[in-house]
Formats: structure tokens, sequence, C-alpha cells
């Protein structure tokens, strides 16, 4: 049995069940009592006429496999609410959820049982909102003829992961998710489609379309290089007018590419994001970008030989190396950013796990057995070989540098009144694979020296402000959608308890854990 049915505490079909509480503590012989009880009660629905209320019909049978509760009436008892607005998190609450909606939140009770209605008691869990992921993508980079060695033959190829990712980020909490660049952009426009027809279970998608990459020699066969400011404007007006709903400018293209590629989106409302380096931050800024995704990594302005319209060789670190947060330049980048009202995504993930490599460097362990799980056998042995590899100490030394220093402008971002955004930036490269991974973006927003719901607050609401549905989603208040994302333990006091994940409710539907990610084991990496 999961542990997300495991919670149910009492549901009630066409008769009355009796109550049962989410983990049975009493003596061995009880246990199985109740377990058997649980057993009926669920029988007993799926032989009710609620077993076909609105919102499970509207799912297909291989989405209702997933689903833990799909009452159209749903009590969440006795739970510790995060918010996503940053405030403190609020003990023993009650929160009530009915048609995909948030229908009320009161101090914690015993509710009776209910016809109609599955009531959770939750007590020891914390919900909050359902993650905005900003920095996503539904593909795997692979590395043909990856050795120990970590040498590899060309090209690499973006691999997609239309079966597994979606279910990857879904099951760990990621209840709405920015792509921030295709590679199968037909494919991730249809991905959404039949998410959204309940025909395969999935986070909401706002799909990016391919990389408005400049001329270049770089090693991506799957990205259309522009020849030119009207090449950039026809290529988002073709794809705006087949429904990507944002844009991702990358490290080659040219001002005048990215002028124009901003101002065609801008013309449909449409947004603009970039990982830059031919283009600075401050230049894209003037010319109207709407957000620069890695946060301050990957800014090129100081860079030795820095050449207009031309990536440097550096590609950002020399400047981020050399940008003190506090100093003149720094101050006046971020002044910069926030006047053009330009966000900033933090994906802080890649870069800490270059540092942590070497266990003996910080005491990491190797991934989480669950990432392990998930990966398909070719890419656990990539993993694995990259961190049985001898550690290059000059190296990781830059790299733990950097960290700090992105993390400390991030700060310092946010507290002149930036917008921060937060993605995993997940492609399976040393083991950073969706959801996981944006657990541990929450995990390291906390080193930088956000206070836990203030992590949370980034990497829930912000995403929703920037994608203009704050009103929707990103928070728990009364009328917004029901996305939430329940854990055993306390984040706000203890984050890593973040990853204790066990159900996710999306549009209201709760969704087991366990059971989507028993789905994938293997798969991520293969398809």
């Amino acid at each position: 049995m999961s542990a997300a049915s495991d919670l149910i505490q009492e549901i009630a079909p066409a008769r009355k069940c009796v109550v049962i509480n989410a983990w049975p503590y009493a003596e061995p012989g009880r246990h199985l009592i109740r377990i058997w009880l649980l057993l009926s009660c669920l029988i007993a629905l799926l032989s009710s006429p609620l077993a076909h209320a609105q919102r499970i019909d509207a799912l297909a049978p291989q989405v209702r496999k997933y689903v833990a509760v799909g009452t159209s009436k749903v009590i969440l008892e006795h739970v510790q609410i995060i918010d996503g607005t940053g405030a403190a998190a609020v003990a023993d609450q009650n929160i009530s959820l009915e048609g995909g909606k948030i229908t009320a939140i009161a101090p914690g009770a015993d509710q009776p049982p209910t016809e109609g209605t599955t009531i959770l008691n939750l007590r020891g869990y914390s919900v909050m909102p359902g993650i905005v992921g900003m920095h996503e993508h539904l593909f795997y980079f692979a590395r043909p003829n990856l050795a120990a060695d970590g040498s590899s033959d060309t090209p690499a190829l973006f691999h997609q992961m239309s079966f597994s990712a979606p279910r990857l980020y879904l099951a760990n909490g990621v209840t709405t998710a920015r792509t921030a660049g295709s590679a199968a952009p037909y494919t991730d426009l249809r991905l959404k489609q039949v998410i959204e027809k309940g025909m395969l279970p999935g986070p909401h998608l706002d799909v990016t379309g391919p990389y408005l990459e400049g001329a270049t020699d770089g090693p991506f066969l799957q990205m259309h290089q522009l020849t030119g400011p009207e090449d950039a404007r026809q290529t988002v007006a073709y794809w705006a007018d087949r429904g990507v709903t944002s844009f991702k400018a990358y490290k080659d293209i040219t001002r005048e590419e990215l002028h124009a590629a901003v101002q065609e989106a801008h013309k449909r409302a449409l947004k603009v994001t970039g990982h830059l380096c031919s283009v600075t931050y401050a230049e894209a800024a003037e010319i109207g970008i709407d957000d620069i995704e890695h946060g301050f990594f990957v800014n090129t302005e100081r860079d030795p030989g820095k050449k207009p319209d031309t990536c440097s060789a550096s590609e950002g670190d020399y400047t981020l190396e050399h940008m003190l947060p506090g100093s003149p330049e720094a101050d006046q980048l971020i002044a910069t950013l926030i006047r053009h009202h330009v966000a900033i995504t933090s994906t802080l993930p890649s870069t800490a796990l270059s540092v942590s490599i070497d266990t003996s460097v910080d005491g990491r362990p190797l991934a989480r057995p669950a990432v392990l799980e998930a990966m398909a056998p070719s890419l656990r042995e990539a993993y694995l070989y990259s961190r049985n590899r001898p550690a290059n100490k000059s190296a990781q030394t830059n790299a733990a540098l950097l960290l700090r220093r992105g993390m400390d402008l991030e700060h310092a971002f946010v507290a002149a009144g930036g917008l921060l955004l937060a993605g995993a930036d997940p492609v399976g490269y040393r083991g950073l694979i969706p959801g996981f991974g944006d657990q541990y973006e929450i995990e390291l927003l906390v080193e930088a020296g956000f206070t836990p719901v203030q992590a949370i607050r980034i990497a829930t609401l912000n995403g929703a402000i920037y994608l203009g549905r704050q009103d929707q989603i990103g928070s728990i208040a009364v009328g917004k959608n029901a996305d939430l994302v329940v854990m055993k333990g306390d984040p706000a006091t203890r984050i890593a308890d973040i990853e204790n994940v066990e159900m996710v409710f999306k549009d209201g539907v709760g969704y087991d854990t366990k059971k989507l990610l028993d789905s994938v084991k293997g798969r991520y990496g293969e398809y």
C-alpha cells in the first residue's frame, strides 16, 4: 500500500465509512485491522457512483491509476501551512478543497464524515503551494560513448523525455513548469495539450519555443542558427502562432537578433528570457528582455577580450569572480535590471553539483536513492563516472567561489527589490534530474541566505507573478487553484524536509508520489 493511500483518514461514498487514522501507531493487531478497513472503504468507493465524479471522469485510465484522492471535496486536517508568500508557517490548520479550488482555510478541527468528501489527517505534515519551476527541460543531455575519464564523442544530443520528465516533476511537487528552451517544440506543445486533457500525468506547461541561437560552431545540432534579425522575428512569430508561450535566447544571439525577437514577442504579449553570453546583462536589459537565466553566472560584461555580439571564452566566470556584492559595479547592474523590470532565474544546482563531485570536499553523499532509482542504467553509469573521477581541486575551489559569489549576488538582487525566480535546469548532467533538482534548488536558496519560507516563495509565488498567474497559483489562499504539495515534516524549520513529498494536488486531484516515481524507475535518460 502506498504512503499516499495511507494518508486517507475517511472516505464516504454512498454509505458512511469508518474513520481511519492516517498513520496508525497502535499495536500491530489494530494496525492490520485499520489497513483492512481502509481497503474496504476504497473498494466501496470504487463501486459507488462517486467513483465517477466529474474530475475523475476527465482523467484517462492511465492517469487515474496514480490518483490517491479524486473526490470533488477534500479536507486537509491539522496541517501546517507554508502559504508561499514568505510569511511564517501557520500550524494546525484545515484546508478545504472543492472543484479544484481552495474554498476555505480555518483552524484545525476534526471534521465529521461527510458523503463525497475525502478527509486527510495530516498531523505532522506541511502543505505548501505547488512549485512553479521556471527553468525546466523535457529532454536529457546525452553524450555518445561517454568514458570513465569524462571523454565522449560528438555530437551531444538532446533526447526527449516526454514519458519520464512530466511524472518526475509532478511527483516531486512541480505543478507548473516553464520548459526554458525546447529541443522538440512540436512534441512539447502536444504534450502540454494531452496533459491538459487528462490523458497523461504531468504539470501545467508553459512551453518555451526552440532556442533562439545565433551563428556558431557550437556542438548542438538540434538548435536552429538564426541568420539575422528578420529570421529571429519570423521564428518568434511562427512558434507563437503555434501555441508557444515564451522564448529563450541562447549564448550566440546578436543584439539585433535579440531586439527583433523581443519586439515580436512583446507585440504578442509573450516574454523572452535568455541564457546569455554574446549579449551582456546590461545590453539585454536595455533591449527589453524579460528574464535572464542562471542567476549572475553568465554575465560577460567584464570578461577579458569580450567583443560585441560574441560569446567570450570565459562565458561569464571572470565577470562573476570580479563582481563583488556591494561594489559599485554590482549595484549598478542590479539597479539596471530592476529599472528595466528584468527578472533573474536562479539555477544553483548545476554549479553546486560541480563543487561536490568529490564527497571528501564537503561530505555530501551520493545522489538520493530515489534519484539513482529513476535513472536509466546508462545515465546512472555516467553519473557514477563523474563521482569516481579524481577531483580537480583547483577547479572545485574556483567553482565553490563562483557558487558563493552567485548566491550572494542573488541575495543582493532580492534585497534591492528584484524578482528572483527558481528552476533546476535538469538534463541529467551530474545527476540533476526533474523534480528532485527543484527541491535541491530550494535547499540551495536557503544556503544562499534566504529563510526557508523566503526560498519557498521564490520557487512558488515569484514564478506565478512572472507568468501573470498570481491570482490563480503560487500561494495558498481561498479562491486559488488547489495546486498543493503535501510533505511529512516541517520544511519551514528544516528545509531538507521539502524532500519528503508524499502527495501532490494539481487542480484539486491528489497524486500519489510513490506510484508516479515507481512508474519511471530506470527510465529517465531512456524515454
